[in-house]
């Protein structure tokens, strides 16, 4: 019926800016390696805040961060930092904000192997969606089998603000698995729906 909105996942409610990220990005398989470095910054800068937070400063961080150029981020030294810990923009939390550019760091050294953050993330879901079929939020777990192993397997690398929820966290958002509640109107949209690699 024109009109009727269609049944989403309760988190998002009614604030339009969760309803744009739920609707267009959240669960959408993601193989871009800046778009994914950024929802592991976010996913880490959000621990111990409402997500709604972080949406509202993604801009600012996209500002402060160099639109998440690992190259660029990994180049922060001290002054850039201690900038930032004032920048009213992101979360000014100095250990969220030096994972932030160590992250970087700890990225290139993969690149350095050859491996993209893309194939290294996507390694753990043996490089495709895990379709869950939960029919309410609250089944939804808080972490799983795979997002602790990539817990473990990022921090053995250096990696910092990634701990097994912060990982599932960011699993949901990039579409590593399909966590949309069965009666929301992106679980069926999103399951077929394949990494497209670049």
């Amino acid at each position: 019926m024109p009109g009727v909105e269609p049944r989403r996942c309760v988190w998002c409610g009614d604030d339009p800016l969760l309803i744009e990220y739920h609707d267009t990005e959240w669960g959408v398989p993601s193989v871009d390696d800046r778009h994914l470095f950024e929802l592991l910054t976010l996913e880490g800068a959000q621990a111990g805040l409402s997500w709604v937070t972080i949406l509202k400063k993604r801009d600012g961080y996209r500002a402060a961060f160099a639109g998440f150029d690992v190259d660029q981020v990994a180049r922060f030294d001290a002054r850039r930092v201690a900038a930032l810990c004032d920048d009213a923009r992101i979360v000014r939390n100095r250990a969220k904000i030096e994972s932030t550019v160590g992250n970087a760091r700890a990225v290139l050294s993969l690149g350095a192997e050859g491996r993209t953050l893309c194939g290294f993330l996507w390694g753990f879901v043996d490089g495709r969606p895990v379709r869950n079929a939960y029919a309410a939020s609250d089944e939804i777990p808080a972490q799983s089998a795979q997002s602790r192993a990539m817990s473990a397997a990022l921090k053995k690398r250096g990696f910092k603000f990634c701990g097994p929820t912060i990982c599932y966290a960011l699993m949901q958002a990039a579409g590593l698995v399909n966590d949309h509640v069965t009666s929301c109107f992106r679980h069926a949209e999103l399951s077929d729906v394949l990494p497209v690699p670049r």
